[in-house]
This record gives structure tokens, C-alpha cells and sequence, in this order.
């Protein structure tokens, strides 16, 4: 079966029961809410290192490489340039980061990760393998692999498609 959409809804009839909201079957909605229900249960456990799950994703990013800029953090995590200055501001209150001006460009400030915001890796980490480990329980792994190349070609899609690059996306 090839899944066709028209808007946000398939239009394939055996791929939606009829008495099932649209927005239940949507890719978008569904998306969202595997999105949410990831975010729900990891921010669970981080919790309990007292990160947020803002934070969570600035540690990540300076965890995979610290001394980021604050633009190179920002372009990282998808995140708008003031909402990282934001996010900083509260990370270095807890100790977590520390600007260090850039010593190449004085304009630049680079974030690096404190001895405590690296210790916190070891904490956390386990913590998001567990709830991917969770995620999918009882799906085969050849399973989850087509589903994240699919996902992965959706993103491609609709990145190409907001950048104006349509062309580039096969109807």
C-alpha cells in the first residue's frame, strides 16, 4: 500500500478507520506525539539532576563538543540566539558552563562546560539510553531502522521544502 497525503491527513482508505479522528492518524500529529511522550518520560528522569529539558539539549550539544560559541550552540540545538544567551545565563547561575571569551575574536564569547556539567553526562546519559531502550520494547529492530530512514527522508523533505528547494523533493 502507498501511503498518499492530501494536507495533513492520508487519503489512503484502509490506512485510516473511519470512525478515527483525521488528526489521529495525521504524520504530523503523530509525530508530535511520540515527540511529547519521548520529551514527558526523559524529562521524568532529568530531572532528578535538576536540568531542564532546555538545558538538556545545551548539554548535549557542549557535551559532544564543549567551547562551543554561543551561535555554534545555538545553530546545534535549533534554538534562537536569545534563547541560548537565556538558557547560558541559567546554566552558568547553577554552575554548569562558563564563558570563556574567544581568544581568536574578543567579539565571541565560547561556552564551556564546568566540571559539574561534565560529571552530569554520566548521570543522564544512562538515562536517555534507557528511555530509547524503552521507546521500543517489542518493535523488531529492522523495524525501527525503516522507520527512522523514513523519518529521517521526511525531514529531508520538508527541510528542502522550507528552503525553498521543492524541486529537490520526488512526488
Amino acid at each position: 500500500m502507498v501511503a498518499c497525503f492530501k494536507g495533513w491527513e492520508p487519503t489512503t482508505g484502509d490506512a485510516v478507520e473511519e470512525d478515527v479522528p483525521a488528526a489521529d492518524t495525521a504524520l504530523s500529529f503523530v509525530v508530535r506525539d511520540v515527540n511529547r511522550a519521548f520529551a514527558r518520560a526523559l524529562q521524568t528522569r532529568i530531572a532528578r539532576s535538576g536540568v531542564s529539558m532546555g538545558q538538556w539539549f545545551f548539554l548535549r550539544a557542549l557535551w559532544d563538543e564543549d567551547g562551543l560559541t554561543q551561535r555554534e550552540l545555538s545553530h546545534r540545538v535549533g534554538m534562537m540566539e536569545p534563547t541560548t544567551v537565556t538558557a547560558v545565563n541559567v546554566m552558568e547561575s547553577q554552575g554548569l558552563v562558563q564563558r570563556v571569551r574567544n581568544v581568536h575574536d574578543r567579539r565571541k564569547m565560547n561556552i564551556h562546560l564546568t566540571d559539574k556539567g561534565r560529571a552530569l553526562r554520566d548521570t543522564m546519559m544512562p538515562s536517555a539510553s534507557d528511555i530509547a531502550e524503552l521507546a521500543v520494547v517489542g518493535i523488531p529492530p529492522d523495524e525501527v531502522a525503516r522507520a527512522i530512514a523514513v523519518l529521517r527522508q521526511v525531514g529531508a523533505n520538508l527541510n528542502a521544502a522550507a528552503q525553498g528547494r521543492d524541486d529537490e523533493v520526488d512526488f
